[in-house]
């Protein structure tokens, strides 16, 4: 599988790239901002299988160049696109009447116009049966326990599933298929600096691996669906 996957530099995508590169047959483009823990995915890649494909590479999903830039880095490596994982985000954990409107604003771009544009742009590169999947919240999820200082997140993460849902019959036609995974805490970098005495029941590896798992299997199954993959909230 030729595989893309964004936010790779640490948490549940590091894990997941962990994951997929013990397949030599894949081959994986690994995007995230920070370059230093890029080169660190790389080399645990390399020591975990010295036979893996494995190209990090330093990009910004809401600024960085795309047509001149992303797209003729993977179509040169990759050729066409098979998974798409839309894992890059951020999170606020601040009272709704404290956050400011650039940081509403900040989070908009990061958990949703940012893969809009990564999928506009990769698109073209997807072959038949190929798979998109973008990585959610609980917290978007309707009628889940919300919890007070996400309302920035959450609100964004709720605009990610239902383009997920949106996105389902347009791209029937190509015969790409597109899921939301709902993901409930992982005890990752994120998690602990917005909720610093919380302990997640789940590692960031075992949410790793199942984001893999269904982004290689998972559209076999569903198509236009959020799926919540929680065992407590948050």
């Amino acid at each position: 599988m030729n595989i893309v996957i964004t936010g790779a530099s640490s948490g549940v995508g590091f894990e997941a790239v962990l994951d997929l590169i013990l397949d030599s047959k894949h081959k994986v483009i690994a995007l995230a901002r920070n370059q230093r823990k890029l080169s660190t995915l790389y080399e645990i890649a390399k020591g975990l299988n010295p036979d893996c494909t494995l190209y990090p590479a330093q990009f910004d999903i809401v600024h960085d160049d795309y047509a001149g830039g992303l797209v003729p880095f993977v179509s040169e490596r990759l050729g066409e696109v098979d998974i798409l994982i839309n894992n890059a985000g951020a999170l606020i954990n601040k009272p709704f009447m404290e956050v400011s409107q650039i940081e509403f604003a900040q989070m908009i771009q990061s958990n949703l116009l940012g893969h809009v544009k990564m999928i506009q742009n990769l698109l073209p590169l997807m072959s038949e049966k190929s798979h998109i999947l973008n990585i959610g919240s609980m917290g978007g999820y309707q009628g889940s326990v919300k919890f007070p200082g996400l309302s920035a997140y959450s609100a964004s993460k709720g605009a990610l599933h239902i383009l997920t849902e949106c996105l389902a019959p347009e791209l029937a036609e190509r015969k790409v298929s597109i899921n939301c995974l709902a993901l409930g805490s992982a005890q990752t970098e994120m998690l602990e600096k917005a909720f610093p005495k919380f302990q997640s029941p789940v590692a960031a590896f075992e949410m790793g691996k199942y984001i893999a798992d269904f982004a290689l299997t998972g559209h076999k199954f569903f198509n236009g669906k959020v799926l919540p993959v929680a065992v407590n909230t948050p």
